[in-house]
């Protein structure tokens, strides 16, 4: 999803000069190379400073361009908190903040790099847009749409490598819907991020039980996409939430929410990471089964 992160900003940079990218010591910048040997004065890393990274996007936003934070989840969102709420919530600036390997992706550097409550944070400050999408093609997409979006900032939440495709048979991506990838009318199973991995392996158990299965990627968490998630609830018979992200503030809670205003009928359980930091190094789905979210 990385990669992919950055090919798609590069070749939306090609046609856009507004496009500057500020990163915060990812250096040499992997994936960033293209775009910074490219077009080295629209290219900034301010080095450990992502404070600094998040106001010189505000200011760079005012002047009429596009900026993209990017960085490590963890410190794109929360070393910035103060500097993204009021430079560019506040001010309802279109810069884009990509916080790169989030929930439990970097399971061997411990606790300070889990972005596993990035959503609900993001998602509570006003004017703020909170996308996730499931793998690289959808990625692609979303990049595409906050290249061009004026409505305010965006937190994009992204992967980090590895990431398989399961939107190759799923319909066109749009900003603020869920998406159908598989189609079914007795079981739905819901999630976002990397841990549709886990969520496409339940799904072929069920399918492999005879179940008639639907896959969604409920890719834009703010604004939620509630109309579109009172219809899943009253379709499906049963739903499975997956996300990787506490229990409160992300996904589960609210579907949570909806089924219970409409007084939904079906069976709805919900899977999240636990509510407690958790001393693992190892691999990432070591760190997830750590946190019971195993398929």
């Amino acid at each position: 999803m990385r990669d992919a992160f950055a090919e798609a900003l590069y070749q939306c940079a090609m046609n856009d000069p507004s496009i500057y990218v500020v990163v915060a010591d990812i250096s040499p910048a992997g994936s960033m190379t293209k775009f910074r040997e490219q077009y080295p004065d629209r290219f900034i890393n301010v080095g450990v400073a992502e404070q600094s990274m998040i106001g010189i996007c505000a200011g760079l936003a005012l002047r009429g361009k596009r900026p993209f934070a990017y960085t490590i989840a963890t410190f794109a969102l929360y070393r910035a908190f103060e500097f993204v709420r009021d430079d560019l919530c506040y001010q309802n600036l279109p810069v884009t903040v990509v916080g790169m390997g989030a929930g439990v992706v970097y399971s061997t550097l411990g606790g300070t790099h889990h972005a596993q409550e990035d959503i609900a944070v993001a998602s509570a400050i006003p004017n703020m847009q909170v996308i996730a999408p499931c793998d690289p093609p959808e990625c692609v997409e979303a990049v595409k749409w906050c290249a061009q979006q004026v409505n305010g900032p965006v937190y994009l939440r992204l992967g980090k490598a590895g990431e398989p495709t399961f939107t190759q048979n799923a319909g066109p991506w749009q900003f603020g819907e869920l998406r159908y990838l598989r189609g079914g009318g007795d079981l739905c199973i819901v999630g976002y991020g990397p841990i549709m991995k886990q969520a496409a392996a339940v799904a072929d158990h069920f399918r492999d039980c005879r179940r008639s299965v639907s896959m969604v990627s409920a890719h834009t968490l703010k604004p939620f996409p509630a109309l579109w998630m009172v219809d899943l609830l009253r379709i499906h018979r049963e739903v499975i939430v997956i996300e990787e992200h506490a229990p409160q503030g992300g996904l589960a809670s609210q579907v949570k929410q909806i089924a219970w205003d409409i007084g939904a009928k079906c069976k709805l359980h919900t899977f999240t990471l636990k509510d407690e930091f958790i001393h693992c190094y190892g691999t990432h789905e070591d760190m997830l089964e750590r946190h019971g979210l195993t398929a």
